[in-house]
C-alpha cells in the first residue's frame, strides 16, 4: 500500500505500480470559479481528510482537441472549478531529495491537459531515479484574456502556483525543492520559456527544456491581446472590459465565443481561405503586461535575467507537418497556394510580398542543394516550420549565450514511417521518445514499425534528459559528446537513428531570417 504523505494541504494517499509510488490529481490552488475566474489563483482550503489520489482530476475547459481525436483519448472530463491539480510518480516518499521534473503540456494554451496518456511520468521516473511532476493550468480565455485593470496571465499564475506547491511539498514525496526542472512542447515550451521572466518565478526551477516552442514574435503583444479581449466582449454582448458581467457569463458560452476567434498554428489554413472573419493565430497566450510578464523573455535572458538557469532548447525538422497532414488545403497545394500561404505569413511578421517570395527562393535553392523535396507542401513545411519554430529556439540560445554556457541545442530528425511519411518528424514526435511512451495507446498511429533502434533512440533522449535534470549537463555514455551552444559553430544534437553533432544545420534557411526576427 502506498504511505499516506502529509502535504501543507493535507493528506493524500496514491497508488503503488511496478517499483513507483503515484498521485494523481492532487489540488495545487482554489477552484478559480466566481470571482476567481479571470483570477490569479488563491490558495486551496486545507482538507481534513485523507485524499484519494489514485485518479487524474478533471481536464481544463477547453474546445475540440484534434489530436485526442487522432488518438482515441478521452477528453470528456473536463471542470471549470477543479482543473488546477497536479500528478507524481516517485520511486520512494523518502527523504533521499531525488530530482524534481515538472512537465508543462503544450496545445496551443487552448487544449491539452496533465491526463494526456502521453504524459506518464513513469518511465521517466523509473530509469532515472527522479521525481516526475505534471500540472494543469487554466487554458484559452480562461487562463489567457487580456482585460486591462485585471492582472494577466492567468493561466502562467497557475503555473507558478503548482511550482510553489512543488517548493513547499515535493520533500515530502522524495524529492529536492532546490533541483528542479521544468520541461513542456509546444505551448509547454513557450510556457517555460515565459516563467524565465516572470519575477514570481525566480527561483522556483534551476534548468529548462523548451521543446518545439519557445520565444515567437507574433506571441506576447499587449495591444494584439487587448484587440481580442473586445472582440470577444462583442460577441459574448458584454461591454469591454466589464469583468463583472464577464464573470457571471455560463462558460461554456465563453468557450463557444473563443473558438469563433482564437485558432491555434494548425488553423492557420483558416486566414488564407477565409474572407468572412480574420482567425487569430494563438489569440489566447502569454503576453507584456508590465506587471506579471515586465518584458519579452528574449529582452529578459539578454539582461541576464535567467543567468543561472541552464537551458536545453531544439525543435523537430518537420513540425508543421503535423498540422498539414491534417488539413487537404495543404496537402493539396499548388505553387499559387503556397504563394499566398507565405504572403500572409511575411505579412504576419511585419515584411512585404516580395520577402514572401525571396523565403520560396532561398528555400528553394537550398532544399535543391540538400537533395530534398521542393514541392509547394514541402516548401510551406520548412518555411512555416522555421518561422513558428525553429528561429525562436535558435534565438533564444543567442539570448543566453551571453550569460549561461550551459545551452544545448538539438534537432530531433527521426522521421515516422506512418502514413506514407507523411509526418516527417513532425510537431510532438519527440514526446514518446522523451517519455519512454513508444508503445502507449494511441501511439500506433504515429509510430509504425518501431524496433531495436527507436527502442535505443528514446533510452537515449531520456538519459540525456535525466541527466540534465540531475547535473544540468545531458551528456551520457550513450551519446557522442554533446557541446555546448556557441553563436560562432553553432553545434546541434541531431536525434534521429543515428545521434550526431552537426555544426548550423540548415544554415541558409536559416540566415534567410537575419533582420526579420
Amino acid at each position: 500500500m502506498t504511505n499516506i504523505v502529509n502535504t501543507k494541504s493535507g493528506k493524500v494517499q496514491g497508488y503503488t505500480e511496478n517499483g513507483l509510488q503515484i498521485f494523481k490529481g492532487i489540488p495545487f490552488a482554489a477552484p478559480p470559479i466566481g470571482p476567481l475566474r479571470f483570477s490569479p489563483p488563491a490558495p486551496r482550503d486545507p482538507w481534513s481528510d485523507v485524499l484519494d489520489a489514485k485518479k487524474f482530476g478533471p481536464y481544463a475547459l477547453q474546445g475540440t482537441n484534434p489530436l485526442a481525436m487522432m488518438l482515441n483519448w478521452d477528453i470528456s472530463n473536463q471542470s471549470e472549478a477543479e482543473c488546477l491539480t497536479l500528478n507524481i510518480w516517485t520511486p520512494a516518499t523518502d527523504d533521499k531529495k531525488r530530482p524534481v521534473m515538472v512537465w508543462i503540456h503544450g496545445g496551443g494554451f487552448t487544449i491539452g491537459g496533465s491526463a494526456d496518456p502521453l504524459y506518464d511520468g513513469s518511465a521517466l521516473a523509473r530509469r532515472g531515479n527522479i521525481v516526475v511532476v505534471s500540472i494543469n493550468y487554466r487554458l484559452g480565455a480562461l487562463g489567457y484574456l487580456y482585460i486591462p485593470g485585471v492582472t494577466a496571465n492567468a493561466g502562467q499564475l497557475d503555473q507558478i502556483a503548482a511550482l510553489e506547491w512543488v517548493r513547499d511539498n515535493i520533500e515530502s514525496f522524495g524529492g529536492d525543492s532546490n533541483n528542479v526542472t521544468i520541461f513542456g512542447e509546444s505551448a509547454g515550451g513557450v510556457a517555460v520559456a515565459t516563467l524565465i521572466a516572470m519575477p514570481t518565478a525566480k527561483g522556483l526551477f534551476h534548468r529548462v527544456i523548451a521543446q518545439s516552442g519557445a520565444c515567437h514574435p507574433m506571441l506576447y503583444g499587449a495591444s494584439m491581446a487587448k484587440r481580442i479581449s473586445e472582440k470577444l466582449m462583442t460577441k459574448l454582448k458584454i461591454e469591454p472590459g466589464d469583468i463583472d458581467a464577464l464573470r457571471k457569463v455560463p462558460v461554456k458560452k465563453i468557450i463557444r465565443g473563443q473558438n469563433k476567434i482564437g485558432g491555434m498554428i494548425g488553423d492557420f489554413s483558416r486566414r488564407v481561405q477565409s474572407s468572412s472573419e480574420e482567425m487569430d493565430i494563438m489569440a489566447f497566450s502569454p503576453i507584456i503586461d508590465g506587471d506579471t510578464l515586465p518584458k519579452h523573455p528574449l529582452e529578459a535572458v539578454r539582461a541576464g535575467y535567467a543567468s543561472d538557469v541552464k537551458l536545453i532548447v531544439g525543435t523537430n525538422q518537420d513540425e508543421m507537418k503535423l498540422f498539414a497532414a491534417m488539413n487537404p488545403a495543404w496537402r493539396n497545394l499548388d505553387s499559387e497556394g503556397l504563394d499566398k500561404f507565405i504572403q500572409l505569413g511575411s505579412g504576419f511578421l511585419g515584411q512585404d510580398k516580395n520577402k514572401g517570395k525571396q523565403l520560396i527562393e532561398i528555400y528553394k535553392e537550398a532544399r535543391e542543394e540538400g537533395r530534398l523535396s521542393t514541392t509547394p507542401y514541402d516548401l510551406l513545411s520548412a518555411i512555416f516550420t522555421d518561422s513558428f519554430f525553429t528561429i525562436g529556439a535558435i534565438r533564444l540560445a543567442e539570448a543566453y549565450y551571453t550569460h549561461q554556457p550551459n545551452i544545448y541545442v538539438y534537432l530531433f530528425t527521426w522521421p515516422s514511417p506512418a502514413f506514407d511519411g507523411q509526418f516527417g518528424a513532425c510537431h510532438g514526435l519527440e514526446i514518446p521518445f522523451v517519455f519512454g511512451m513508444l508503445h502507449s495507446p494511441g501511439m500506433e498511429v504515429l509510430l509504425k514499425g518501431l524496433g531495436p533502434a527507436e527502442d535505443s533512440l528514446s533510452e537515449r533522449m531520456l538519459d540525456a534528459w535525466i541527466a540534465f535534470a540531475r547535473s544540468g549537463n545531458p551528456n551520457h555514455a550513450g551519446l557522442p559528446k554533446w557541446p555546448s551552444y556557441n553563436v560562432e559553430k553553432r553545434p546541434t544534437m541531431l536525434f534521429d537513428s543515428e545521434i550526431k553533432v552537426v555544426d548550423a544545420p540548415f544554415r541558409k534557411e536559416l540566415a534567410a531570417w537575419d533582420g526579420i526576427f
